[in-house]
């Protein structure tokens, strides 16, 4: 991960933020909103995680074209048919609905993305340690649980590969399928006694016996309390947009998309956009910098 500014925020600026956007991503379902979504987090996501996010990205997108092709075949309550396929109406509504669920699936799937980046263990625990110290923990090895699990994956499959068990290519789907059988049950195996192991560790060293201390090593300063306030305002600007009306969009049966509001997507977008900004003035003012030496 690259080590951005907005990264390196107050804890409780990083979660309010992630929360507003993820509520207002699945909340909102005006195409304008979900285009001006995808574009905001898409370059905050490609700007922490470079050219692997944007070779996940190439990895999914099939799947969400599969996804807004098929809702028609599920959903055919459109009024405008543009074919049918083995007698099944392909309406034109659903088309669009499909490609705007789509929208609203890549869109979660790049905030989630960030959030995984910025908001590491270490915060949650900073950020919840005090409040709820069970839910603190347990999210912590949550995050940290898929990672391990791909990384212990690989380093299976590297020495399966050493000893010469691997499977090629050119294999049979029985063989395959028998050796991800045997990877999942390795896997299995591991988390089970790490579990097992974390367990009497955490016991031997007094675990839930007496009130825990914790150390915070982040501290709320001005800029941060001046971010949050902005947050604020700009998903207010949004939350009065939604009760307006003017972020209602309907797809099926009948198209019925609300007049675009100027105000309400320039809160949204200027919400989103604040951690991309923080890093071009962040990139800026270091370029002034050394220009002047």
């Amino acid at each position: 991960m690259k080590q951005d500014a907005f990264s390196r925020c107050h804890p409780a600026v990083s979660f309010l933020f992630f929360i507003l956007v993820m509520l207002f991503g699945v909340l909102i379902q005006h195409p304008a909103f979900v285009l001006g979504g995808i574009c905001a987090a898409l370059s905050y996501y490609l700007l922490l995680t470079g050219a692997k996010g944007l070779k996940f990205l190439l990895f999914s997108l099939p799947a969400l074209i599969l996804i807004a092709l098929l809702n028609p075949l599920a959903n055919r309550s459109g009024k405008t048919l543009l074919f049918t396929v083995f007698n099944i109406p392909y309406p034109l509504e659903s088309l669009v609905y499909g490609t705007v669920l789509s929208g609203i699936f890549l869109l979660m799937i790049l905030w989630c993305g960030c959030c995984g980046a910025v908001m590491t263990s270490d915060k949650f625990t900073s950020l919840f340690a005090n409040l709820i110290p069970a839910l603190s923990l347990l999210l912590v090895m949550v995050l940290r649980m898929i990672p391990n699990f791909m990384r212990k994956g690989r380093q299976i499959t590297g020495a399966r590969m050493a000893i010469g068990k691997s499977v090629g290519g050119d294999a049979k789907y029985t063989e395959k399928a028998k050796n991800g059988m045997l990877l999942l049950s390795s896997l299995t195996d591991w988390a089970l006694e790490g579990s097992i192991v974390t367990a009497d560790s955490m016991r031997s060293r007094g675990y839930g016996t007496a009130k825990r201390t914790s150390f915070m090593q982040y501290r709320f300063t001005l800029r941060d309390g001046i971010l949050m306030v902005l947050m604020g305002f700009l998903g207010a600007g949004v939350i009065v947009s939604m009760f307006r009306g003017n972020t209602a969009a309907a797809f099926t049966p009948l198209w019925d998309v609300a007049p675009l509001s100027p105000f309400g997507l320039g809160c949204y977008l200027l919400l989103l956009l604040l951690p991309t900004f923080l890093h071009l003035k962040e990139a800026l003012t270091w370029h002034i910098l050394r220009s002047g030496i």
